[in-house]
């Protein structure tokens, strides 16, 4: 019984090895538990508009008198964590630095 039980697991594994259906999470090569999930947006505003939502939607839903005008959030049992986390994520951090930097020398321009 062990050995077919063994033999059947060795089976599942193979076929997963082997299927195309796990495609949405990318291994991360740093680390064994650690997933990226690609997100395709138009451009910078987009990706500006998604993360403002996000933000706009955890700030409804951490307003306790919003909230209760809603019946979705009332029974929806939405994670605000998780949206302020999707948020931080979605944030690109080294395009900002670029945006400093222009803004650094426009300021030290003769436009100004």
């Amino acid at each position: 019984m062990e050995t077919q039980h063994t033999k059947q697991v060795a089976e599942l594994l193979e076929l997963m090895k082997n299927t195309k259906d796990f495609r949405k999470l990318k291994s991360e090569n740093n680390s064994n538990n650690s997933f990226s999930v690609n997100l395709k947006v138009s451009g910078y505003n987009e990706l500006n508009l998604m993360v403002s939502d996000l933000l706009k939607a955890s700030i409804i839903l951490l307003n306790d008198d919003a909230r209760s005008l809603s019946s979705f959030t009332a029974n929806s049992g939405v994670d605000v964590m998780t949206l302020l986390e999707i948020a931080l994520q979605l944030l690109p951090e080294q395009e900002m630095e670029l945006l400093d930097d222009l803004h650094k020398i426009y300021l030290e321009s003769d436009a100004v």
